[in-house]
């Protein structure tokens, strides 16, 4: 319906169309048992030529710009919402699974793909390297709000920000073996090195100068840091692309730095991020359904090459490469058959299934077919069970606490003063203490206490307790003495736990860094 002349108006009501029943069908993901991203995908197919016949979409170019905008989002928040204080102590076995994982996964999929798919060995390696990689925007959504264990989230979210770039470099090295006369073997090995070295650096810098910047300049409206700290997310992909390196790996270590470091309306920036994260999502996968059509995909042939190749990647494959790449990482079995389920498979196979079409590699169409089918059966087998198997193993945490109230703040930016947010824990010394009793800093000021989702008034002798969630107002320049105040009470009630498991604390750290967190 929307060939020919360009209708604006239908546009955008289809448009506000597809987003309002894409946010409605995250309602009822969680009570179907079925991942939401799965429900965008099923949308997209349905309104598109083969389904109601609402829109017709065939542009492959388009459908991949869209892809890799909306991964840079998804994957900039993702990173904003990891915490170092947990990340950084799976940050090994991450890797490994980021690069040898990737390779060993592509390597054994490859094979299967060359006799399932009866191609040649370079094409066959080409489809495993397509779907080598896990998704980030998968793993996020699962993921978030689940009570899985601290370092088995923390591992998988690690291992989801940083493989796509070896999944995007080995798919390019194979469609440029593919597609040129004379390839060169070395300058393959120098790129490797280049993408991920100069992203690294550049995530890093442009993280530490988006940090400052955030904090440094003074904006009429609290809204505008958002959009501010957004388009350094876009500008550090592009530089990163335009120089030849990873923009992913670029923008997911900057967010990991920006969001590991005291931010000005650090919570506008995360929500805004959260909510536009969400909008993408839902995009993103609804244009990837859209470009799919059931017709072509629900054939015999290519349900069963795809249901083969997903048995494949999913029992054989990754456990295969989730056991070689850990190995003396300290994972036990169950953590390892753990890992190895929930490498979830997404919008990032997909997305790169677009490179070989505008290529022209022959059997693309047949390769993005098949790579449909193998997210499809992932993301719905996988993902609907990752959090029944984490309790089948004993590897459920304790449960995620996350404030039911709702508390809005008009701009304050022009009188230098911003509230602080943090949960109160049992091992933090004012608990059982009144307010009277704390001594907080100068120009701070308790504005309000959440207790089990009531509000309730401050005074004097109100008395802190764990669990409780304190709102301070507080001028900037009392903010850094106010967060010293916070962290003397936590080094405090750190001493007693010394004796702990680093790895088995780490939700608990995770949580204390929380405390701080601006809104």
């Amino acid at each position: 319906m929307l060939q020919g002349a360009f209708n604006v108006d239908y546009f955008i009501m289809l448009t506000a169309f597809l987003l309002i029943v894409g946010v409605i069908t995250t309602k009822f993901s969680a009570r179907l048992g079925v991942p939401a991203l799965v429900l965008f995908i099923i949308i997209g197919m349905m309104a598109g030529s083969d389904g109601l016949g609402f829109i017709y979409f065939d542009n492959v170019k388009y459908a991949q710009l869209i892809g890799i905008f909306a991964l840079v989002i998804i994957l900039f928040e993702g990173g904003l919402q990891t915490k170092w204080a947990t990340v950084r102590k799976v940050v090994k076995p991450s890797l490994s699974l980021a690069t040898v994982g990737v390779i060993l996964t592509s390597a054994l999929v490859a094979a299967s793909a060359k006799l399932i798919l009866d191609v040649s060995w370079l094409e066959a390696f080409l489809f495993g390297a397509i779907v080598g990689s896990t998704d980030a925007a998968a793993v996020f959504a699962v993921l978030k709000g689940q009570n899985i264990k601290a370092r088995m989230g923390a591992t998988l979210e690690a291992e989801s920000g940083t493989n796509d770039p070896m999944a995007v470099f080995l798919t390019l090295s194979f469609i440029e073996l593919l597609t040129a006369s004379n390839p060169s073997y070395i300058g393959f090995i120098g790129s490797f090195f280049w993408q991920m070295g100069i992203g690294l650096l550049l995530g890093l810098g442009l993280g530490k100068l988006a940090s400052l910047s955030i904090n440094k300049i003074n904006l009429d409206s609290s809204g505008l840091y958002p959009v501010f700290a957004m388009a350094f997310a876009l500008l550090t992909y592009s530089i990163a692309a335009l120089m030849g390196a990873s923009g992913l790996l670029a923008v997911y270590v900057a967010a990991l730095i920006i969001g590991n470091n005291e931010l000005t309306y650090r919570q506008s920036i995360f929500r805004f991020n959260e909510g536009f994260a969400w909008m993408m999502q839902i995009l993103m996968f609804i244009i990837l359904g859209l470009l799919v059509f059931p017709g072509q995909l629900f054939q015999w042939d290519i349900m069963l090459k795809g249901l083969l190749l997903s048995v494949i990647l999913i029992v054989v494959a990754r456990p295969i490469a989730v056991f070689l790449s850990t190995i003396g990482m300290d994972f036990s079995v169950k953590e390892k058959v753990f890992l190895s389920w929930a490498g979830l498979r997404g919008a990032v196979p997909i997305v790169l299934a677009t490179f070989p079409m505008i290529a022209g590699i022959p059997n693309a169409q047949l390769f993005f077919n098949v790579v449909f089918f193998v997210v499809l059966t992932s993301t719905l087998v996988q993902g609907s069970t990752i959090t029944m198997l984490a309790k089948k193993l004993n590897l459920t945490g304790p449960k995620k606490i996350a404030p039911i109230h709702s508390l809005e703040l008009v701009s304050i930016g022009k009188a230098n003063a911003e509230i602080i947010e943090f949960q109160v824990e049992e091992d933090l010394d004012m608990v059982g203490k009144t307010l009277a009793e704390l001594e907080f800093p100068d120009k701070t000021l308790i504005n309000a206490i959440i207790r089990a989702g009531i509000l309730v008034t401050p005074s004097g002798d109100t008395e802190i307790k764990d669990k409780d969630f304190l709102y301070i107002l507080t001028s900037r320049k009392s903010k850094l003495a106010l967060e010293e105040f916070l962290k003397k009470k936590k080094e405090a009630s750190n001493e007693s736990m010394d004796s702990q498991d680093p790895l088995d604390t780490a939700e608990e750290e995770s949580n204390k860094e929380e405390m701080k967190e601006t809104i």
